[in-house]
């Protein structure tokens, strides 16, 4: 494994914490749902890597599922933060 690698692990670890950081602290509840989709992302990216580090390639598929799911359940959470349910009856 390289150093280079083992740099970027960090650096992804580091980007996931402040994300954490940033959901327990946000002001308002889109700052605290935008900082959940954040780790999620980084999450997909920290699988990723460690797939490649791992030499797991199947490991991506997991992320990509992961990915999916990250962006469905953000967009769940907005729309009933919205509309106050998930039926999406505009009246």
């Amino acid at each position: 494994m390289s150093a280079d690698l083992i740099i970027a692990m960090a650096g992804v670890l580091a980007s996931m914490a402040m994300t954490l950081l940033r959901a327990t602290r946000g002001p308002t509840v889109y700052d605290r749902i935008l900082a959940v989709n954040t780790f999620g992302t980084a999450t997909v990216l920290f699988i990723a890597v460690l797939g490649f580090l791992g030499g797991r390639p199947d490991f991506l598929d997991l992320a990509l599922l992961y990915a999916g799911l990250n962006f469905i359940g953000t967009i769940a959470v907005l729309r009933y933060f919205k509309h106050g349910s998930l039926a999406g009856d505009e009246d």
